[in-house]
């Protein structure tokens, strides 16, 4: 099966989040510097960027920017550049829609920073460029087994049907699949996006509602890192 677009050789790195629910392993250091088996966050997630054929990253900063800036400045593999969030903080909607600028006019990868995953058989962030098809989509989203995910305790976010069309689970309901933070989205996306700060849910409801939201089934292993409960589960994993 041929790639419906190239690889991307763009991608978004999600960085600007205050990271509250990991206090208090947050409180000296922002959580994309936070260490799994003695590598952090953002640097593995830029290895799988790399791996991939990705060769320019933007990255926005808020909470402890300076210190992931100062991190980032020891990598010679990617054009690094930055959207800076310190006087407000965008969300993750108005984050990507602010450095569009940056990113092109072709899809790119949208990561957050703590994503943590590995492949099966096949590279991950090729098969989202291989299933992605911008006549027919605008968002394609990783997603997960709800059940199996490590470290996952919620009710999962989205039904995926056979085509790989995505419905956002009712608020009292446990569906399936659940965002891993890795996607690939157009930048037709954001048109008419609000200004300011706005969550991405915001796009893909709309997405959805248009018939414009897909999904991929993950094939390897995603591992979910919102609290410290669940970077300890991180480390077994990966220690075993």
């Amino acid at each position: 099966m041929t790639l419906s677009i190239p690889v991307p050789d763009v991608a978004m790195v999600l960085a600007a989040g205050r990271g509250t629910r990991m206090a208090p392993l947050g409180d000296d250091r922002p959580k994309p510097l936070l260490d799994v088996a003695g590598r952090s966050l953002i640097d593995r997630a830029f290895d799988r960027l790399v791996a991939a054929g990705v060769t320019r990253v933007v990255v926005n900063l808020h909470h402890k920017g300076e210190m992931i800036r100062g991190h980032l400045g020891g990598r010679r593999d990617l054009d690094i550049a930055f959207s800076d969030e310190t006087d407000a903080l965008l969300e993750t909607g108005g984050g990507v829609a602010k450095a569009l600028p940056l990113l092109g006019t072709d899809p790119f990868y949208v990561i957050n920073a703590d994503a943590l995953w590995f492949d099966g058989m096949k590279d991950t962030l090729h098969r989202l460029a291989r299933r992605f098809d911008p006549a027919r989509m605008d968002a394609i989203l990783l997603l997960n087994p709800t059940v199996g995910a490590i470290g996952y305790p919620g009710m999962g976010d989205y039904v995926m049907w056979p085509d790989g069309a995505l419905t956002r689970r009712e608020e009292t309901q446990v569906s399936p699949f659940v965002f891993t933070g890795v996607q690939i989205l157009t930048p037709d996306l954001f048109a008419a996006c609000p200004p300011g700060a706005f969550s991405l849910n915001l796009l893909y409801d709309r997405a959805e509602e248009a018939g414009r939201l897909f999904g991929l089934r993950h094939e390897g292993d995603w591992l979910c890192i919102n609290t410290p409960k669940g970077l300890d589960a991180a480390n077994q994993a990966l220690a075993a």
